[in-house]
């Protein structure tokens, strides 16, 4: 038997075809709520999309731990081999807006949330191991120069490499990008990476550094610029349909969750400043450790509700987990909550999707559409009644900090060719050519000489063949672009 059809306060609702009108032709009147009520409605359906990321597409898994890792971590997920902790993944794209085709060459962001017993804990990265810039400041720059012209309206090869050329720790990023890692064959098929160092703190106070890479057993593919083009023009929703499909065929995607772990001390003294985003960590420093498999096994009930709504944060912590001195960490641990604060609204936690396993026992109190308001308990402390006490086992590691406050630059092992010339390396013969191709077709399109001798001479200086293969690629002598050959 077929559902009542009703308003949003419960009143049946008689005819869902008609408006009430003063004669078969009209006018309408302005008595007919229903149709008021339904206008009204529709005309507030769309909230305002994610700044970054509005393209995406997610599901519903579990996490099942391997591995225990309470030597490393007291945090609750991450001790007991068996444990299962429930989860929502979300793949997206970066630069594009939401109705924007989803095999464009672009960086794919990568999210996990783990319901755990202790709260949500977010893993918010992408399906590179580094990003762009690491200095929060810059960070509404370069989106802004991956979004649309002022002028024309249109995505700009110019403002794009303008800024990549102008900010030389992009270049390792840059290489991932026009690589075969630009354009994934499906979001089951890419890796994902906390990109960030984070720390993990165990239950006798000791701390440890740590990475995470989640390895798709799916093996990595990626698709040639041919084949995401005419993907992108038969099927702007590709990515998001395969992902899907895979999941109703029960043919469920599935990551293994790997971390590298430093020594708290052997830490601050790496050869590389593993506080800087734009640069890896070597895995034979410092090997992979398993820890656990995340698989998708229920696609979204509602898109909207499940995964529009869904809000990821990398402030998100739970005890044994926290943050690193990582300034572009530093910088998201706010942006990405105020954003949410933005698009869904101050109580945006509240939601389903975003609420926690474990009952919200706090002292905020209203807002626009407060859901839970904590009924008649205190909305102050400290207080005589007994209300809501701190939790002192979940205090941050204390951590030593000194030095010159002003607006200072990175200045711990400044180098920022060497990584992405060791990347460029290690490409096949092949995949060193598709790079080569990409690059030259992008500066082309930027249509700038200082552009261009910028970018190759950072190229030039992160392996020879790298600039000397762009600047062939577009008919320029290298002779003619790097002075101190």
């Amino acid at each position: 038997m077929s559902k009542k059809l009703t308003t949003a306060t419960g009143q049946p609702w008689a005819d869902n075809q008609n408006s009430q009108t003063a004669g078969a032709r009209g006018p309408v009147l302005m008595q007919d709520y229903d149709l008021l009520e339904k206008l009204a409605h529709f005309d507030r359906e769309r909230i305002p999309e994610r700044v970054v990321h509005a393209k995406g597409a997610g599901a519903k898994g579990v996490f099942v731990l391997e591995n225990d890792m309470s030597k490393y971590t007291k945090a609750d997920l991450f001790n007991g081999v068996g444990k299962e902790t429930p989860i929502l993944m979300r793949f997206s794209q970066v630069a594009g807006e939401k109705g924007y085709p989803d095999t464009y060459r672009d960086v794919r962001g990568f999210s996990a949330k783990f319901y755990t017993q202790e709260g949500n804990y977010d893993i918010v990265g992408n399906n590179t191991p580094v990003f762009f810039v690491h200095d929060p400041l810059k960070f509404p720059d370069f989106i802004h120069s991956q979004k649309r012209d002022p002028k024309t309206n249109r995505r700009s090869q110019k403002m794009q490499w303008d800024f990549w050329s102008h900010s030389p720790e992009s270049l390792h990023q840059v290489t991932y990008l026009m690589g075969d890692r630009g354009l994934p064959a499906s979001y089951r098929e890419m890796n994902g990476y906390g990109s960030h160092t984070f720390k993990w703190v165990n239950k006798d106070g000791e701390q440890f550094w740590i990475k995470y890479h989640l390895i798709s057993d799916q093996g990595v593919k990626n698709m040639s610029n041919e084949a995401a083009a005419q993907m992108s023009s038969e099927d702007t929703d590709f990515l998001q349909n395969d992902l899907f499909d895979a999941i109703e065929q029960k043919n469920y995607p599935s990551w293994t969750m790997y971390v590298q772990i430093l020594p708290y001390a052997e830490g601050l003294t790496y050869k590389w400043d593993i506080f800087d985003v734009t640069k890896v960590v070597s895995h034979k420093d410092y090997p992979l450790i398993k820890v656990g498999k995340l698989t998708l096994n229920e696609n979204p009930t509602n898109n909207f509700t499940d995964i529009e709504e869904a809000a990821f944060s990398p402030a998100n912590f739970v005890p044994g987990i926290e943050p690193s001195p990582d300034k572009l960490l530093q910088g998201r641990l706010f942006s990405y909550k105020d954003t949410q604060r933005y698009r869904l609204g101050v109580n945006f936690e509240d939601l389903p999707v975003n609420r926690p396993l474990n009952e919200v026992h706090n002292y905020e109190r209203d807002g626009y559409m407060k859901a839970d308001n904590q009924g008649s308990e205190g909305n102050y402390e400290p207080n005589s009644f007994d209300g809501p006490k701190e939790d002192h086992t979940a205090s941050v590691a204390p951590v030593q900090a000194e030095g010159i406050i002003g607006n200072q630059p990175y200045s711990y092992k400044v180098d920022n060719t060497t990584q992405a010339g060791d990347l460029y390396r290690l490409f096949s013969d092949d995949e060193k050519e598709r790079l080569i191709g990409n690059v030259a077709s992008g500066l082309t399109a930027a249509n700038s000489d200082e552009i261009t001798k910028l970018e190759i001479t950072q190229m030039y200086g992160a392996d020879k063949d790298y600039g000397t293969g762009v600047a062939k690629a577009m008919g320029l002598n290298i002779d003619d672009i790097v002075s101190d050959k």
